[in-house]
């Protein structure tokens, strides 16, 4: 029999014992007392039990006989499984705000009627929304722009949607907007700036490739096609166009070789050397090679003020220095000055390249290592640059964990210097 009903039970034998002795009247009224006995002490221990519950977590549990003892102790393991149950849950969920906080993409969460109902920082700053004082706002409200309202409206979320942010005009953003649970979406953002730039480049890099190749090989081609149609080919005549041809062809060699090393600069997969460069002996022989480019036409000259070597590639160094003495040599008018100067600067090498050329307009020299730009086009045509050279050099400087440093004044002439640090410089 259950605890419960026990105590009734003895109280009902022990009323019928006492109806015969003490006749009906006392035994029924000693069975009335003892349930209200009974009911007092029921009343006590719910009383105990409804404080106990409305208590804080931890409170000690309240004593209680027989299956009151039992019921306690059954409500606190109950308790306690759940406490441990809302910890886990807490932490899971405080586990996840945490993870997506860290993601370096933009997460909302919205509710049916596309109302905010989270978000992560990221999210903040690309929207310019708050976790906070935004909860509950429809997106729609707060993102006013048309092409992510029609996406909105659309409700066709297998395509992300590309579009610029509206707190920062600079910023390219790809959404998407994903179904879960009970009709509700995240609203996902990556930031695809980067990508777009890659993007943009590569096709300025194909415009730009086909465009310098679409001249030379115009001209070759006008001259073949004379030939094929000419009866007679006068071979005074055709010695000059074949001295233009072989310009072109040898442009377009060089833009090809340009085009190849800066290929296998950026791809990193060749091991640079790491030798003793004698950088004396270079600018020797850069001087030498510079005077011959001249032909004449330019006062240029050395200056060492250092004995140092550099520790690094003597090819890609020699391609570097290269680049920017023809550079000053292309672009300096005839009766120019152009100064080859070797020095330290503190712990610092740097090799610098002077000239008294037309100089350049301060909005062009953060542009100038860029591939195929150029301040005058039709003037690097013909001084037959390919418009790389600026390119190499920045990246061979990188491999050297060096820097090039371009000083320039419009009118009256650059000066090119390429930087390297105390760990590249070797005494002599």
């Amino acid at each position: 029999m259950s605890g419960l009903w026990w105590p009734p039970f003895v109280a009902a034998c022990v009323a019928l014992v006492m109806w015969p002795l003490f006749g009906a009247v006392t035994a029924l009224v000693m069975f009335a007392a003892f349930l209200l006995l009974l009911l007092w002490r029921q009343a006590v221990n719910l009383r105990a039990l409804a404080r106990w519950l409305q208590s804080p977590p931890g409170t000690e549990v309240p004593e209680g006989p027989g299956m009151w003892g039992e019921v306690f102790n059954i409500l606190h393991q109950s308790g306690r499984v759940q406490l441990n149950s809302q910890h886990q849950l807490s932490a899971a969920l405080e586990r996840f705000q945490r993870a997506a906080e860290a993601i370096p993409d933009g997460i909302v969460m919205l509710n049916e009627t596309g109302q905010i109902e989270w978000c992560n920082p990221v999210a903040e700053t690309q929207f310019g929304i708050g976790n906070h004082h935004d909860h509950g706002q429809p997106i729609s409200y707060l993102v006013r722009q048309a092409q992510f309202t029609d996406y909105l409206v659309a409700q066709n979320y297998a395509e992300p949607l590309v579009m610029k942010s509206a707190r920062n005009a600079n910023l390219t953003l790809s959404i998407q907007l994903v179904p879960f649970g009970d009709r509700q979406k995240l609203l996902l953002s990556r930031d695809i700036t980067q990508l777009e730039r890659v993007e943009t480049m590569r096709r300025d890099f194909i415009a730009n490739v086909s465009h310098e190749l679409r001249t030379p090989l115009t001209v070759v081609g006008g001259f073949l096609e004379g030939f094929a149609d000419a009866d007679q080919i006068n071979m005074q005549q055709s010695r000059r166009h074949f001295q233009l041809m072989l310009d072109q062809t040898q442009r377009m060699q060089g833009l090809i070789e340009d085009l190849l090393t800066l290929s296998r600069l950026e791809s990193g997969h060749e091991r640079m050397p790491e030798e003793p460069v004698d950088v004396l002996e270079m600018i020797q022989t850069l001087h030498k090679e510079a005077l011959s480019l001249s032909a004449g036409r330019h006062q240029v000259r050395m200056e060492i003020h250092s004995e140092k070597s550099l520790l690094g590639s003597e090819r890609e160094l020699r391609s570097a220095f290269g680049n920017l003495v023809s550079n000053a040599v292309r672009y300096t008018p005839d009766g120019g000055e152009i100064v080859l100067r070797w020095e330290t600067r503190g712990s610092e090498a740097m090799f610098c390249v002077q000239d008294s050329g037309i100089g350049i307009e301060p909005q062009h020299i953060g542009r100038l290592t860029e591939r195929f730009y150029r301040v005058d086009r039709s003037r690097s045509r013909e001084t037959g640059g390919t418009g790389l050279g600026l390119s190499i050099v920045k990246h061979i400087l990188t491999r050297h964990q060096g820097r090039l440093e371009i000083s320039s004044e419009a009118g009256k002439g650059s000066t090119f210097c390429a930087c390297f640090p105390a760990r590249r410089v070797i005494s002599g």
